[in-house]
């Protein structure tokens, strides 16, 4: 019933705010006349005064009026229904009172309120003072009625001024209320615009977040992708070295035998490649990521090599993987661009050689990856910012400061943290911790929006 009530289809929104008042009054209006006058008429034994009649026909169709109106706000025409009504108030209780006299309106002066009511609340102050005038005028005439018909003067008009003073007070107490509703209704709506602009910019800046982050990652991917080339045209050279060996065997082979051992030997070559070339393409790419779950030990084992290469000649580099690794839930390649931007900074910090390691190890259902190097390290001061963007250590044009802050976002965003520990000339330890189940991923990302 509510919502029917509150269904209109009315534009103006403090309209539609007072729409289901203007219901619920012409409701009133509609049934409450109807059944006073059936009250009068039926179960109340004393005889009609002079004009009851009249003034019930007025009653009565000030109802039909009031159910009209109940129709036409149902259609969305609020104003034409509020007007409507207001006029045929005043258009009928000025006669009412003339024909039946002050006495005679007696069981309409209640209603009376509720004209005041709408003439406040659904249209304004100017409306609610000229019904209350009306109300006077009528009050007015209806005792020089009953005075030319009684003869009480003084009786009737104490009585009149009685009832001109509560009606005074019921239009004060409306115009204060109804300056009141109305001033809040347009803060309200005034917020809500406000808000609605927030909300836009919010999203727009949500968005550009996004596509600022998304270029954050693919910076990183090309200054990884720099690097690898460098080592890159190293292991080419190893392979056509490789192929064309096999190559100059397979032209001076004296049997098929050795022709088959060089052409095999020859598509290995070819093989090492195409796998060198699949990798760095698939971290120059600048597409959507794709999450699911993979092993990360299998992962680890594919990425050796490229750490191997990113290491200067004199870094050890171990790697340690512990069985019964668990699965995550991750994108392969950005899980690929944190490993290496972790080892490409672990290289800057040992020019003169030291130890590189990597440990996979399982913390009961989570996944840990320490990776440690033995450089210079880092002061408690300097370990407080290593997080942040654009926070480098590096000489000008050797880095950017965005590696770091990139692994903590995709972990974050992933449902996992990561955190460092580091001692001045003794080294510097980067441990990541990933989430367990698909809850945590999709609780981290509800946070980050």
């Amino acid at each position: 019933m509510l919502h029917w009530v509150l269904d209109v289809p009315v534009v103006d929104p403090v309209d539609r705010r007072n729409a289901p008042m203007l219901q619920l009054v012409s409701f009133l209006l509609a049934v409450l006349p109807t059944a006073a006058w059936c009250y009068r008429a039926l179960l109340v034994d004393i005889p009609w005064r002079p004009g009851e009649v009249t003034g019930m026909v007025f009653g009565l169709s000030v109802s039909a009026i009031a159910a009209l109106s109940l129709v036409l706000v149902r259609k969305g025409k609020f104003r034409p229904a509020s007007h409507a009504l207001l006029a045929v108030f005043a258009a009928t209780v000025i006669p009412a009172y003339l024909v039946a006299g002050f006495g005679g309106q007696r069981f309409e002066q209640p209603v009376l309120a509720i004209w005041m009511a709408i003439a406040a609340l659904a249209v304004g102050r100017v409306a609610l003072w000229l019904m209350f005038l009306c109300i006077a005028a009528a009050f007015g005439l209806g005792i020089a009625v009953d005075i030319g018909k009684q003869g009480k003067a003084v009786e009737l008009l104490g009585d009149a001024a009685f009832s001109m003073a509560i009606f005074l007070m019921i239009a004060v107490v409306l115009d204060r209320s109804s300056v009141a509703l109305r001033e809040s209704l347009r803060e309200a709506q005034t917020r809500g615009d406000a808000l609605d602009v927030a909300n836009r910019r919010l999203k727009e800046e949500m968005a550009e977040r996004e596509r600022t982050f998304a270029q954050l990652v693919q910076a990183q991917k090309m200054e990884a992708v720099g690097r690898l080339a460098s080592g890159g045209a190293h292991d080419f050279g190893n392979v056509l070295s490789v192929a064309g060996g096999y190559v100059r065997r397979g032209l001076h082979s004296g049997g098929e035998a050795q022709m088959r051992e060089s052409l095999v030997g020859i598509d290995s070559a070819v093989s090492r490649a195409n796998l060198l070339t699949r990798r760095l393409l698939s971290l120059v790419r600048q597409e959507e990521g794709v999450e699911e779950w993979f092993d990360p030990g299998e992962a680890l084992t594919a990425l050796i090599p490229m750490i191997r290469q990113l290491m200067g000649p004199d870094v050890r580099v171990e790697v340690t993987l512990n069985e019964n690794l668990p699965s995550i839930f991750f994108d392969r390649m950005q899980f690929d661009l944190m490993i290496l931007n972790v080892v490409a900074n672990a290289d800057h910090a040992m020019p003169d050689g030291g130890c590189f390691s990597l440990r996979a190890r399982r913390n009961g259902s989570r996944l840990v990856l320490d990776l440690a190097d033995t450089g210079a390290g880092m002061e408690d001061d300097v370990l407080a910012h290593l997080f942040e963007p654009f926070f480098t250590t590096k000489p000008r044009g050797q880095g950017s400061g965005l590696g770091l802050s990139v692994v903590r976002d995709l972990l974050q965003r992933a449902g996992g943290t990561v955190s460092a520990e580091s001692s001045a000339r003794i080294g510097t330890t980067i441990s990541m911790r990933f989430a367990d189940d698909l809850a945590e991923v999709s609780e981290a990302r509800a946070e980050s929006c």
